[in-house]
Protein backbone atom coordinates (compact mmCIF):
# COMPACT_ATOMS: atom_id res chain seq x y z
CA UNK A 1 0.00 0.00 0.00
CA UNK A 2 1.23 3.49 -1.42
CA UNK A 3 2.68 5.07 1.81
CA UNK A 4 0.16 8.28 2.89
CA UNK A 5 2.73 11.42 2.10
CA UNK A 6 2.60 10.35 -1.64
CA UNK A 7 -1.12 10.86 -2.15
CA UNK A 8 -0.20 14.46 -0.95
CA UNK A 9 3.38 15.19 -2.39
CA UNK A 10 1.66 16.36 -5.82
CA UNK A 11 -0.84 18.45 -4.56
CA UNK A 12 1.57 20.72 -2.64
CA UNK A 13 4.09 20.75 -5.15
CA UNK A 14 1.44 21.75 -7.53
CA UNK A 15 0.51 24.53 -5.08
CA UNK A 16 3.86 25.63 -4.48
CA UNK A 17 4.23 26.12 -8.02
CA UNK A 18 1.34 28.44 -7.81
CA UNK A 19 2.42 30.49 -5.34
CA UNK A 20 5.39 31.01 -6.50
CA UNK A 21 3.96 32.40 -9.70
CA UNK A 22 1.90 34.30 -7.96
CA UNK A 23 4.34 35.83 -6.15
CA UNK A 24 6.48 36.82 -9.19
CA UNK A 25 3.56 38.41 -10.44
CA UNK A 26 3.10 40.59 -7.76
CA UNK A 27 7.03 41.52 -7.20
CA UNK A 28 6.46 42.47 -11.22
CA UNK A 29 3.42 44.79 -11.01
CA UNK A 30 5.76 46.19 -7.20
CA UNK A 31 8.55 47.46 -9.82
CA UNK A 32 6.13 49.06 -12.29
CA UNK A 33 5.67 52.48 -11.86
CA UNK A 34 2.89 54.10 -10.63
CA UNK A 35 0.35 56.20 -13.14
CA UNK A 36 1.58 60.08 -13.26
CA UNK A 37 -1.47 62.24 -12.25
CA UNK A 38 -2.56 64.10 -15.15
CA UNK A 39 -0.43 67.67 -15.46
CA UNK A 40 -2.22 71.02 -16.27
CA UNK A 41 -0.62 74.87 -16.65
CA UNK A 42 -2.71 77.09 -15.05
CA UNK A 43 -2.12 80.72 -14.91
CA UNK A 44 -2.94 82.79 -12.04
CA UNK A 45 -3.76 86.54 -12.22
CA UNK A 46 -3.31 88.30 -9.06
CA UNK A 47 -7.18 89.27 -7.95
CA UNK A 48 -9.02 87.44 -4.66
CA UNK A 49 -11.06 85.75 -7.74
CA UNK A 50 -8.36 83.48 -7.48
CA UNK A 51 -8.96 81.56 -3.90
CA UNK A 52 -11.05 78.74 -5.19
CA UNK A 53 -7.98 78.19 -6.74
CA UNK A 54 -6.01 77.89 -3.58
CA UNK A 55 -8.73 76.38 -1.75
CA UNK A 56 -8.78 73.59 -4.47
CA UNK A 57 -5.13 73.04 -4.26
CA UNK A 58 -4.48 73.48 -0.45
CA UNK A 59 -7.42 71.07 0.45
CA UNK A 60 -6.00 68.35 -1.69
CA UNK A 61 -9.00 68.81 -4.49
CA UNK A 62 -6.68 68.39 -7.23
CA UNK A 63 -4.80 65.52 -6.35
CA UNK A 64 -7.90 63.53 -5.55
CA UNK A 65 -9.19 64.00 -8.94
CA UNK A 66 -5.59 62.56 -9.94
CA UNK A 67 -3.90 66.28 -11.30
CA UNK A 68 -0.78 67.97 -10.81
CA UNK A 69 -1.28 71.42 -11.22
CA UNK A 70 1.40 74.22 -12.52
CA UNK A 71 0.73 77.99 -11.22
CA UNK A 72 1.98 79.95 -14.01
CA UNK A 73 1.51 83.79 -12.76
CA UNK A 74 0.00 86.11 -15.51
CA UNK A 75 0.87 89.55 -14.52
CA UNK A 76 -1.63 90.78 -17.34
CA UNK A 77 -5.00 89.60 -19.06
CA UNK A 78 -3.93 89.66 -22.71
CA UNK A 79 -0.69 87.73 -21.58
CA UNK A 80 -2.98 85.16 -19.98
CA UNK A 81 -4.59 84.72 -23.38
CA UNK A 82 -1.62 84.62 -25.87
CA UNK A 83 -0.93 81.63 -23.26
CA UNK A 84 -3.80 79.92 -23.74
CA UNK A 85 -3.33 80.41 -27.81
CA UNK A 86 -0.42 79.23 -27.55
CA UNK A 87 -0.77 76.50 -25.18
CA UNK A 88 1.47 77.92 -22.80
CA UNK A 89 -0.88 77.26 -19.89
CA UNK A 90 -4.32 74.95 -20.31
CA UNK A 91 -6.61 76.93 -17.95
CA UNK A 92 -7.05 80.02 -16.54
CA UNK A 93 -8.50 80.83 -13.19
CA UNK A 94 -9.23 84.34 -13.39
CA UNK A 95 -9.41 85.90 -17.07
CA UNK A 96 -11.23 89.41 -17.77
CA UNK A 97 -14.66 88.02 -20.44
CA UNK A 98 -14.25 90.64 -22.47
CA UNK A 99 -10.67 90.27 -23.32
CA UNK A 100 -11.44 85.76 -23.37
CA UNK A 101 -14.61 87.16 -25.80
CA UNK A 102 -12.60 89.05 -28.21
CA UNK A 103 -10.32 86.07 -28.69
CA UNK A 104 -13.18 84.10 -29.51
CA UNK A 105 -15.25 86.12 -31.84
CA UNK A 106 -11.82 85.83 -33.74
CA UNK A 107 -11.28 82.64 -33.36
CA UNK A 108 -14.10 80.26 -32.34
CA UNK A 109 -13.55 77.79 -29.86
CA UNK A 110 -10.15 79.29 -28.25
CA UNK A 111 -11.72 79.17 -24.64
CA UNK A 112 -14.36 78.89 -22.51
CA UNK A 113 -15.86 79.69 -19.26
CA UNK A 114 -16.81 77.13 -17.08
CA UNK A 115 -17.39 80.10 -14.10
CA UNK A 116 -18.46 83.62 -13.93
CA UNK A 117 -17.06 86.38 -10.80
CA UNK A 118 -20.59 88.75 -10.55
CA UNK A 119 -19.16 91.88 -9.40
CA UNK A 120 -20.73 94.74 -7.86
CA UNK A 121 -21.11 96.94 -5.08
CA UNK A 122 -21.58 93.98 -2.64
CA UNK A 123 -19.42 91.75 -4.48
CA UNK A 124 -16.75 93.88 -4.82
CA UNK A 125 -13.88 93.32 -6.72
CA UNK A 126 -13.12 96.42 -9.05
CA UNK A 127 -13.48 100.11 -7.44
CA UNK A 128 -11.56 103.63 -7.37
CA UNK A 129 -9.36 104.37 -5.06
CA UNK A 130 -7.41 107.78 -4.38
CA UNK A 131 -4.59 108.44 -2.00
CA UNK A 132 -5.32 108.63 1.82
CA UNK A 133 -4.76 112.26 1.88
CA UNK A 134 -6.73 113.37 -1.40
CA UNK A 135 -9.79 115.59 -0.65
CA UNK A 136 -11.58 113.66 -3.70
CA UNK A 137 -14.82 112.42 -2.10
CA UNK A 138 -16.79 111.37 -5.32
CA UNK A 139 -15.63 110.28 -8.49
CA UNK A 140 -16.67 113.88 -9.76
CA UNK A 141 -14.10 114.89 -8.08
CA UNK A 142 -11.22 113.69 -10.65
CA UNK A 143 -10.83 116.67 -12.10
CA UNK A 144 -7.71 119.50 -12.99
CA UNK A 145 -5.35 116.77 -14.40
CA UNK A 146 -6.17 114.19 -11.84
CA UNK A 147 -3.15 111.42 -12.49
CA UNK A 148 -4.90 107.72 -12.54
CA UNK A 149 -3.31 104.44 -12.72
CA UNK A 150 -5.23 101.32 -14.35
CA UNK A 151 -5.23 97.66 -13.77
CA UNK A 152 -3.65 96.04 -16.81
CA UNK A 153 -5.08 95.29 -20.08
CA UNK A 154 -8.27 96.74 -22.34
CA UNK A 155 -10.63 95.16 -20.79
CA UNK A 156 -9.88 96.81 -17.57
CA UNK A 157 -8.55 100.42 -18.71
CA UNK A 158 -11.52 100.91 -21.27
CA UNK A 159 -14.10 100.13 -18.07
CA UNK A 160 -12.31 102.73 -16.01
CA UNK A 161 -12.86 105.38 -19.18
CA UNK A 162 -16.05 104.08 -19.90
CA UNK A 163 -16.62 104.96 -15.89
CA UNK A 164 -15.38 107.90 -15.75
CA UNK A 165 -17.29 109.54 -19.02
CA UNK A 166 -20.09 107.87 -17.61
CA UNK A 167 -19.93 110.72 -14.39
CA UNK A 168 -19.02 113.49 -17.24
CA UNK A 169 -15.52 113.48 -17.11
CA UNK A 170 -13.54 113.67 -20.01
CA UNK A 171 -9.80 112.60 -20.93
CA UNK A 172 -6.80 114.42 -21.03
CA UNK A 173 -8.80 117.80 -19.34
CA UNK A 174 -10.51 116.12 -16.25
CA UNK A 175 -7.75 113.25 -15.92
CA UNK A 176 -4.99 111.46 -17.35
CA UNK A 177 -5.13 107.45 -16.63
CA UNK A 178 -2.19 104.72 -17.27
CA UNK A 179 -1.86 101.16 -17.25
CA UNK A 180 0.52 99.56 -14.17
CA UNK A 181 0.39 95.86 -13.03
CA UNK A 182 -1.55 95.25 -9.87
CA UNK A 183 1.49 94.40 -7.93
CA UNK A 184 2.64 98.54 -8.23
CA UNK A 185 -0.30 99.55 -7.52
CA UNK A 186 0.60 100.56 -3.67
CA UNK A 187 3.62 101.77 -4.22
CA UNK A 188 1.91 103.78 -7.33
CA UNK A 189 -0.09 105.97 -4.30
CA UNK A 190 3.18 106.26 -2.03
CA UNK A 191 5.15 107.73 -4.59
CA UNK A 192 2.85 110.82 -5.34
CA UNK A 193 3.23 110.13 -9.08
CA UNK A 194 -0.55 109.43 -8.84
CA UNK A 195 -3.61 110.52 -7.57
CA UNK A 196 -5.77 107.44 -7.37
CA UNK A 197 -6.60 104.93 -9.84
CA UNK A 198 -8.67 101.78 -10.89
CA UNK A 199 -7.51 98.48 -9.08
CA UNK A 200 -8.74 95.25 -8.14
CA UNK A 201 -9.11 93.56 -4.69
CA UNK A 202 -6.97 92.51 -2.97
CA UNK A 203 -4.67 95.30 -3.82
CA UNK A 204 -7.46 97.77 -2.31
CA UNK A 205 -8.00 96.27 1.07
CA UNK A 206 -4.24 96.25 1.70
CA UNK A 207 -3.92 99.80 0.30
CA UNK A 208 -6.64 100.82 2.71
CA UNK A 209 -5.64 99.07 5.79
CA UNK A 210 -1.99 100.35 5.56
CA UNK A 211 -3.56 104.23 4.92
CA UNK A 212 -1.99 104.74 1.98
CA UNK A 213 -5.28 104.87 -0.17
CA UNK A 214 -8.99 105.39 0.03
CA UNK A 215 -11.92 104.12 -1.90
CA UNK A 216 -13.93 106.54 -3.71
CA UNK A 217 -16.52 103.94 -5.64
CA UNK A 218 -16.69 100.02 -5.83
CA UNK A 219 -19.14 97.63 -8.31
CA UNK A 220 -18.11 100.71 -10.61
CA UNK A 221 -19.48 98.64 -13.62
CA UNK A 222 -22.74 97.17 -12.58
CA UNK A 223 -23.62 100.73 -11.06
CA UNK A 224 -22.46 102.94 -14.66
CA UNK A 225 -22.29 100.28 -17.19
CA UNK A 226 -24.50 98.39 -16.78
CA UNK A 227 -26.75 100.93 -14.85
CA UNK A 228 -28.47 98.43 -12.09
CA UNK A 229 -26.10 98.43 -8.74
CA UNK A 230 -27.47 95.45 -7.91
CA UNK A 231 -26.71 93.17 -11.15
CA UNK A 232 -24.22 90.56 -11.44
CA UNK A 233 -20.92 92.44 -13.76
CA UNK A 234 -19.42 89.24 -14.89
CA UNK A 235 -16.17 90.94 -15.65
CA UNK A 236 -14.28 87.81 -15.43
CA UNK A 237 -13.96 84.11 -14.66
CA UNK A 238 -12.27 80.71 -14.80
CA UNK A 239 -11.62 79.11 -18.70
CA UNK A 240 -9.84 76.29 -19.88
CA UNK A 241 -8.50 76.24 -23.80
CA UNK A 242 -10.59 74.46 -26.29
CA UNK A 243 -7.56 72.61 -27.67
CA UNK A 244 -7.18 71.63 -23.89
CA UNK A 245 -10.97 70.41 -23.27
CA UNK A 246 -10.60 68.08 -26.49
CA UNK A 247 -7.48 66.55 -26.44
CA UNK A 248 -8.27 65.88 -22.87
CA UNK A 249 -11.91 65.94 -22.24
CA UNK A 250 -11.93 63.44 -18.94
CA UNK A 251 -9.03 65.82 -17.55
CA UNK A 252 -10.38 68.90 -18.16
CA UNK A 253 -13.90 67.54 -16.69
CA UNK A 254 -11.76 66.57 -13.87
CA UNK A 255 -10.59 69.62 -13.69
CA UNK A 256 -13.76 71.55 -13.69
CA UNK A 257 -15.36 69.62 -10.59
CA UNK A 258 -12.19 70.19 -8.76
CA UNK A 259 -12.63 73.77 -9.72
CA UNK A 260 -16.36 73.56 -8.55
CA UNK A 261 -15.31 72.22 -5.11
CA UNK A 262 -13.11 75.03 -4.48
CA UNK A 263 -15.73 77.63 -5.60
CA UNK A 264 -18.24 75.86 -3.35
CA UNK A 265 -15.82 76.22 -0.11
CA UNK A 266 -14.06 79.56 -1.15
CA UNK A 267 -17.85 81.10 -0.64
CA UNK A 268 -19.04 78.92 2.17
CA UNK A 269 -16.37 78.81 4.55
CA UNK A 270 -14.79 81.89 6.04
CA UNK A 271 -11.79 80.17 7.22
CA UNK A 272 -10.94 79.52 3.46
CA UNK A 273 -9.70 83.35 3.22
CA UNK A 274 -6.56 82.11 4.76
CA UNK A 275 -5.45 80.91 1.44
CA UNK A 276 -5.24 84.61 0.73
CA UNK A 277 -2.40 85.26 2.73
CA UNK A 278 0.51 82.60 0.91
CA UNK A 279 -1.41 82.66 -2.20
CA UNK A 280 -1.99 86.36 -2.61
CA UNK A 281 0.62 87.55 -0.19
CA UNK A 282 -2.33 89.08 2.04
CA UNK A 283 -1.21 90.27 5.29
CA UNK A 284 -2.97 87.43 7.93
CA UNK A 285 -4.88 90.35 9.79
CA UNK A 286 -6.31 91.47 6.66
CA UNK A 287 -7.62 88.10 4.89
CA UNK A 288 -10.81 87.83 6.49
CA UNK A 289 -11.52 91.32 5.64
CA UNK A 290 -10.80 90.69 1.63
CA UNK A 291 -14.27 90.54 -0.54
CA UNK A 292 -15.02 88.28 -3.32
CA UNK A 293 -16.91 88.40 -6.25
CA UNK A 294 -20.24 86.20 -6.87
CA UNK A 295 -18.61 82.92 -8.31
CA UNK A 296 -20.61 80.87 -10.31
CA UNK A 297 -20.45 78.14 -12.43
CA UNK A 298 -21.80 77.81 -15.81
CA UNK A 299 -23.89 75.45 -15.11
CA UNK A 300 -25.71 77.34 -12.67
CA UNK A 301 -25.96 80.16 -14.10
CA UNK A 302 -29.81 81.71 -13.84
CA UNK A 303 -31.39 83.66 -16.76
CA UNK A 304 -30.85 86.78 -14.68
CA UNK A 305 -27.31 85.77 -14.74
CA UNK A 306 -26.90 85.01 -19.11
CA UNK A 307 -29.34 88.64 -19.14
CA UNK A 308 -26.46 90.22 -16.91
CA UNK A 309 -23.40 88.40 -18.49
CA UNK A 310 -24.69 89.45 -22.33
CA UNK A 311 -25.60 93.21 -21.50
CA UNK A 312 -21.94 93.18 -20.03
CA UNK A 313 -20.27 91.62 -23.38
CA UNK A 314 -22.61 94.11 -25.72
CA UNK A 315 -20.76 96.66 -23.93
CA UNK A 316 -17.36 95.21 -24.95
CA UNK A 317 -18.45 95.32 -28.13
CA UNK A 318 -19.56 98.65 -27.60
CA UNK A 319 -16.63 99.96 -26.14
CA UNK A 320 -14.79 98.94 -29.01
CA UNK A 321 -12.43 96.39 -26.51
CA UNK A 322 -15.00 93.10 -28.39
CA UNK A 323 -14.38 92.99 -32.18
CA UNK A 324 -17.78 91.34 -32.85
CA UNK A 325 -21.05 90.97 -30.74
CA UNK A 326 -20.87 87.31 -29.07
CA UNK A 327 -23.57 85.09 -27.54
CA UNK A 328 -22.42 84.77 -24.08
CA UNK A 329 -24.32 81.04 -23.78
CA UNK A 330 -21.75 80.09 -26.49
CA UNK A 331 -18.69 81.75 -24.87
CA UNK A 332 -19.24 79.05 -21.56
CA UNK A 333 -19.12 75.61 -21.32
CA UNK A 334 -21.28 73.63 -18.49
CA UNK A 335 -19.19 70.85 -16.81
Amino acid sequence: MPRPELFFAAPLRATARLAGAAAFVLAAFAVLPAQAADRIKVGVFPSSAALPFYVAVNRGYFKEADLEIEEVPMTSHPLTVQALVSNGIDAAVNLVTLEGANMESRRPNTLKYISLNGQNAQHVIEQFVVKADSPARTLKDFRNGFKLFSAPGPANIGAARAVLRKVGLAEGKDFTIQEQQIGVHLGALQSGNFDGGYTLEPSATIMVAQKVGKRIEAGVISTYLLGNKSASAFAAGAVMSGRFMADKPDVARRFAAAWARGVKEAQADSSARGYLVQGMKVPPELAATVPLPRIVMARDMTPADVGDFQKFLDIGTELGVVKARIDGKALVRAF
